[in-house]
């Protein structure tokens, strides 16, 4: 705290009048950085939003979310450090405003579409974004060697891959539920 005061150039009480402690100031790091993530992965969804198939929409922001998560510096703080010093539901909150939310949004629209077959989104859309918090732990902890991050875009790919309907061979009659 004595760096941060001494950097930002305010008082400590200053500093507590914002932020009741140590805690608190991380989760507004926190906070900050998956707002220029959310930001980023929602021009990617935005930008892939012209693709013909709305799946593929899906699947390029959650690689972009991937991406994103290469900077080492967002890695400690978004990924390894938020998992020490954040409660889960703390964690559970944060991701639910930021990237659940986008995520949810390309979910909402391959559904509308008939990509996905309709299913709760909310638990899908943090299911996902588990999951990709997930690969950017596996990329931090790999040092982003390359094979690891193509093994991931690939595992990334084919699971959200399996969200599409499915479709019977001809006389088929068996329910796919």
């Amino acid at each position: 705290m004595e760096d941060v005061v001494r950097l930002a150039g305010v008082t400590k009480g200053a500093l507590y009048h914002h932020f009741a402690d140590k805690v608190g100031l991380f989760r507004a790091v926190v906070e900050d950085v998956k707002g220029d993530v959310t930001t980023v992965v929602g021009a990617a969804f935005l930008e892939a939003s012209s693709e013909p198939d709305a799946l593929d929409t899906v699947t390029r922001g959650c690689l972009a979310f991937i991406e994103a998560h290469r900077d080492p510096a967002v890695q400690r703080i978004t990924i390894l450090d938020a998992r020490s010093v954040l409660d889960a539901g703390t964690r559970r909150e944060l991701d639910g405003r930021y990237e659940v939310a986008v995520i949810r949004g390309a979910l909402r629209r391959a559904t509308r579409l008939g990509v996905i077959d309709p299913q709760p989104l909310g638990p899908l859309a943090h299911v996902i974004a588990g999951a990709l918090a997930e690969a950017c732990a596996l990329l931090a902890e790999a040092g982003d060697e390359p094979e690891v991050r193509e093994e991931i875009h690939t595992v990334v790919s084919r699971l959200l891959e399996g969200l599409r309907p499915r479709r019977l061979p001809p006389g088929d009659t068996t329910s796919t539920s």
